[in-house]
């Protein structure tokens, strides 16, 4: 397979996400994280150590809301093999017609996955995602089950900088 066709897939996997999220097709999800996936969610305070445990919270999270819809852009991948490296940015809507203050909230930040290839295509091994901004009501996004949001904002140029970012890791390698 190409290099250029393992990244035409990881973009699918990618966007397949935010349109398991919005649909609420749960279950989709494992066709985005591996069995054992860790995913540190600095947005929503949680981090999870298997699609399981995440399918449970987010289901918990975003069947709270009225409707949401997580937009990925942007990706930046590398691949070395079976292991690839991207770096996705996102937005996220999610609204919440009875939140007193307004009924919504907009987040932007990034998405810093390592993926790998299973005998099922390209699944994310490990993700950390992270606030650049947000706006709107802070009382849309609600605690729920491991969850609590934080609106801690992080700049991915100091990410970068302290060599937290595994995109930019694998990138500088090559070099």
């Amino acid at each position: 397979m190409s290099v250029t066709q393992d990244k035409v897939e990881i973009i699918d996997v990618i966007n397949l996400y935010g349109v398991a999220l919005d649909s609420h097709a749960w279950d989709v999800l494992d066709e985005v994280f591996t069995e054992d996936a860790h995913a540190d969610f600095g947005p929503a305070g949680a981090v999870w150590k298997s699609v399981a445990a995440l399918k449970f919270a987010f289901k918990d999270f975003h069947e709270t809301l009225t409707n949401h819809m997580h937009t990925m852009m942007g990706s930046c991948i590398h691949v070395d093999g079976d292991t690839a490296y991207a770096l996705t940015y996102g937005d996220w809507l999610l609204s919440r017609d009875t939140a007193e203050g307004g009924p919504d909230w907009v987040g932007r930040g990034w998405y810093d996955d390592v993926l790998v290839r299973t005998d099922k295509g390209w699944r994310i091994s490990s993700r950390v995602c992270r606030l650049i901004s947000w706006t709107g009501n802070p009382n849309v996004p609600e605690p729920a089950y491991e969850q609590h949001p934080v609106m801690t904002t992080h700049t991915l140029r100091s990410y970068r900088e302290q060599g937290k970012v595994r995109y930019f890791q694998e990138i500088a390698k090559k070099k």
